[in-house]
């Protein structure tokens, strides 16, 4: 096609969508290359998502795709994993230390003891889970409107101070009631930010290959643990419990900027440039080969035209007087393309994993931590300070991570299987072994398994069970649907696992009261 029948086209393009009741949309242009910029002027069909750098360079034909030298990227993605959880597991693993400020004692007459509840375990899981679903229904508005830098640094930054703020208060006498609103308010803030966090760098992620989304979920899965040898590095250290205190929470605060300096490194990576976007340095680079003058290209196309693999739709590219490059989309492109699917029609396909890692979640959530962090050991002594720290907060991290591994080895049983969801749904049995432990105090409930081991050994098949089945849940529903609709499917996913992170944290409050 000639220079001259691009030029007429043009018009056309213009009236098309004059005709149709809508001037052509402007396509969001990330990378400020000349073929892109007035390639989107003129794109008569409403816009289409940014397609994946792989796509892109296979479209492009390029084979000049960076290394991660020294698995630099990998390793940030592993950090920024990490830094998402660490809002909500080390403030659930410090539940000991906040426990001891909260729980006071009040005298009347001068020998009757009367102790205040708080329940901090069960607010605590509520107001950290809430901001979760809170801002997963408020994705689609929050993402459009605020960039990506800001949504992430900005967010490392308050959740930085937020976990200062927490450091300094160790130190400041507080009247109870007090220290449990302020603590409150932290709560919801920080994990507010870390929600915000979570759901910008999950979209990142997801731009890059496979594998790096495995990276990042292996460094949240290892949050919990690292929280919860941080809890055990302070409570060995036999310092005072406010000097212990002051260095565990002093701990996320170097993580969280560790988290916050791996991000900022990100962009200068030149792995990390190429899948997000970050230059326009290969677009460019592809857009000089591909406009070379006199260079021939193959099945006698003229310099300039590119044909996609079916032939029907053809780029073509225009040198204008002032020798700058133009691209327009040829109007041969009026086929169909095929439609995503409604959410409504995707639920239908994926209800089986949605309801499944909701009640996962639900099951989890329910006694983890406001039931067991409440077990107490029967071997007083030194061990006893040991004993939450390691055979609930270690064994549950731990365990989940196993569970979760073990996905990339075992997929079993098959996305279709009936025996799918009965197994899930079976692991509500964890709930009445889980209270029937030595949890303190208890009003109703029998104590029928006393001992360490016991309570151990459960905890660790409960963790290993929800680690397994929530990914599980999770890899398969974006199976389940047609590839345009897997983005859909992974958006519904996400929404019902904060679900039943929310219902979890609810229910917890009548199961503790149960006790």
């Amino acid at each position: 096609m000639t220079s001259q029948t691009v030029r007429e086209r043009q018009p056309r393009a213009l009236l098309c969508s004059l005709v149709f009741g809508r001037f052509p949309p402007r396509v969001p242009t990330h990378h400020a290359s000349p073929v892109t910029e007035d390639y989107a002027l003129f794109w008569p069909s409403p816009p289409t998502p940014r397609p994946r750098r792989d796509a892109y360079i296979s479209m492009m034909g390029r084979t000049d795709t960076p290394q991660d030298r020294g698995c630099l990227v990998g390793i940030i993605f592993f950090i920024l994993g990490l830094g998402t959880l660490l809002p909500w597991n080390f403030f659930m693993t410090a539940s000991l230390y906040f426990q001891g400020r909260l729980n006071t004692t009040e005298w009347s007459n001068g020998t009757s003891e009367v102790r205040k509840e708080y329940y901090f375990n069960n607010w605590m899981t509520l107001l950290s889970q809430l901001p979760l679903l809170l801002f997963t229904l408020l994705n689609s508005f929050l993402y459009q409107r605020i960039s990506e830098m800001v949504r992430i640094a900005g967010s490392l930054v308050f959740i930085l101070i937020l976990f200062l703020i927490t450091a300094v208060v160790v130190k400041v006498p507080m009247e109870e009631d007090r220290f449990f609103s302020v603590t409150m308010a932290t709560i919801w803030f920080i994990n507010s930010f870390g929600a915000v966090l979570q759901g910008s760098l999950f979209g990142l992620v997801g731009l890059l290959p496979q594998k790096y989304s495995a990276i990042f979920m292996s460094g949240q899965g290892l949050a919990g643990t690292f929280a919860a040898v941080a809890m055990l590095l302070a409570i060995a250290s036999e310092a005072d419990s406010e000097t212990a205190a002051l260095g565990y929470f002093i701990t996320p605060c170097v993580g969280t900027l560790l988290t916050l300096f791996s991000y900022l490194l990100l962009p200068r990576l030149e792995f990390a440039q190429f899948y997000l976007g970050r230059s326009g340095k290969y677009e460019a680079g592809t857009t000089d080969e591909l406009l070379k003058e006199n260079k021939p290209l193959e099945n006698g196309k003229s310099n300039g035209s590119v044909e996609k693999g079916d032939g029907s739709a053809t780029l073509e590219l225009q040198s204008s007087p002032d020798k700058s490059k133009q691209a327009f989309l040829s109007l041969e492109t009026e086929e169909q393309r095929p439609e995503k699917a409604s959410v409504m029609e995707v639920f239908k396909k994926i209800w089986v994993m949605a309801l499944c890692v909701t009640f996962v979640f639900t099951v989890t959530l329910s006694v983890f931590p406001a039931v067991t962090a409440d077990v107490r050991t029967i071997f007083p002594g030194k061990w006893e300070r040991f004993f939450i720290s390691v055979c609930c907060f270690l064994t549950f991290n731990i365990n989940d991570w196993i569970g979760r591994t073990v996905t990339t080895l075992v997929q079993w049983p098959a996305k279709d299987s009936r025996l799918f969801p009965v197994l899930v749904v079976s692991r509500v049995v964890f709930v009445p072994l889980l209270m029937l432990c030595n949890v303190q105090s208890r009003s109703f409930l029998p104590v029928y398994f006393p001992h360490d081991a016991a309570f151990t050994s459960v905890m660790a098949l409960f963790a290993l069970s929800s680690g397994y089945f929530v990914c599980l849940s999770m890899s398969y529903a974006p199976q389940m649907v047609d590839p345009k609709d897997a983005e859909t499917a992974g958006a519904l996913m996400t929404f019902f696992l904060a679900l039943g992170l929310s219902i979890g944290a609810a229910l917890s409050f009548p199961l503790r009261l149960l006790v």
